[in-house]
Formats: C-alpha cells, structure tokens, sequence
C-alpha cells in the first residue's frame, strides 16, 4: 500500500473492511498493516498444525525376556525385536526376575548382552544392561539406514 499516519490508516482499514495489525510496535514510526486478523490468527493455527504432524514421535517397543529364557524364545522374541528396530522404533529389552530368581542376575545380564550382539548391525546400544529392583533393562535404539 504506502507509508500513512496513523489515523489515515485507520480509516483506510475501515473502509476496506479489514483490521489494522501492529507488525512492529518498536519500530520509529510503528509499523502496522491492514489485514483480515481472523484468517490470520487461522492460518497461524494450520501452520502451527502441519509443524506438529511433521514432528517425529518416538515409539518405544518393549521385549520381556525372563532369566532361564530358552533358545527358540529368545530367537522368536530377537526375531520381532529386528523388526521393530527395522520400522525405526527404540526397543527396550529386559529381564523380569521372579521370586528367587534374582540370584540368576548373571544369566540375564549375559542374555541382554548376547541380544546387543545379535542386533549390532540394526540398532546401537543406548543404554547397558542396569538391574532396577526386579527387572534388568537394556535400551536398544535403531540405527539410520545407509
């Protein structure tokens, strides 16, 4: 449009039906502009919208493994564990230590450590395997594809 006082950019606004926006209050003279204020408060929304769907979400897949877990299980649940690092999702692997099994603390740490192994080339380590009361945890995050 052009540079106006203030007033006369009032009534340019009213005539054309539309609000008068302050850009930038601190500028010498403000700076204002003659547009529609609800579309824009609508069109900040959608955009503010399509920003938050493009945003990742991290999806986190949990296997339960208990301490005297058997070959063909472990195979089974390492077989469902390449398939979710495969879709991009963290897994968090752990040992569920019932009653007295507590004491087999060795064989669950050495099961987690041997599925790190097996899954070394789709997914990195995030964190080691820590005992938190009854349950071993292990965290397993995928690896960017090449």
């Amino acid at each position: 449009m052009g540079v106006y006082p203030t007033k006369q950019a009032l009534s340019i606004a009213e005539e054309l039906g539309l609000d008068l926006v302050e850009i930038s209050p601190d500028a010498k003279p403000p700076v204002v502009k003659a547009m529609d204020y609800k579309k824009f408060l609508y069109e900040q929304k959608k955009r503010e919208k399509a920003m938050k769907a493009k945003a990742s979400k991290v999806v986190v897949k949990e296997i339960r493994f208990g301490p005297n877990t058997d070959d063909h299980d472990y195979e089974f649940k390492k077989r469902n564990a390449e398939k979710f690092l495969k879709d991009g999702a963290k897994l968090k692997a752990f040992v569920f230590f019932k009653g007295r099994s507590i004491v087999f603390k060795d064989k669950g740490e050495i099961l987690l450590l041997r599925l790190a192994q097996d899954l070394e080339e789709l997914g990195k380590v995030e964190q080691m395997p820590k005992l938190e009361g009854k349950r071993m945890t292990m965290f397993l995050s995928p690896r960017k594809a090449k």
